[in-house]
């Protein structure tokens, strides 16, 4: 069992920067493959980047490709999210969330493929 904390979340300009961060608990973390997700305000929650247990198998929604980029520290049980050049729809609550242990090494996209889930943080882009 793993429990997921996000942080870095904040209101930003437009155009602007944010590296959201999810520490995970346990010894274990490196047999995770982990995801991020968001939800806009009023809409359902939507896939944004995904990572395997290999940071060699890693997955983007379209509307992120090339502004926003994941990556993972197993030493440091954490997973990041850097994302520039923000817009205004970026603006979400964004979750981290985690499959695992030792399921297959890729990068998920679904949000059924993952069974552990942090508790959010806001990022807040403005025009």
């Amino acid at each position: 069992q793993v429990q997921l904390v996000e942080s870095g979340g904040g209101l930003v300009q437009a155009g602007g920067s944010l590296r959201l961060s999810c520490v995970g608990s346990g010894s274990t973390f490196s047999s995770y493959a982990m995801g991020w997700f968001r939800q806009p305000p009023g809409k359902e929650r939507e896939f944004v980047a995904a990572i395997g247990r290999s940071t060699v198998f890693k997955s983007y929604a379209e509307f992120v490709q090339g502004r926003f980029t994941i990556s993972r520290d197993n030493a440091k049980n954490t997973v990041y999210l850097q994302m520039n050049s923000l817009r205004p729809e970026d603006t979400a609550v964004y979750y981290c969330a985690a499959r695992g242990p030792y399921y297959s090494n890729a990068a998920y996209s679904r949000e059924s493929d993952y069974n552990y889930w942090g508790q959010g943080t806001q990022v807040t882009a403005s025009s």
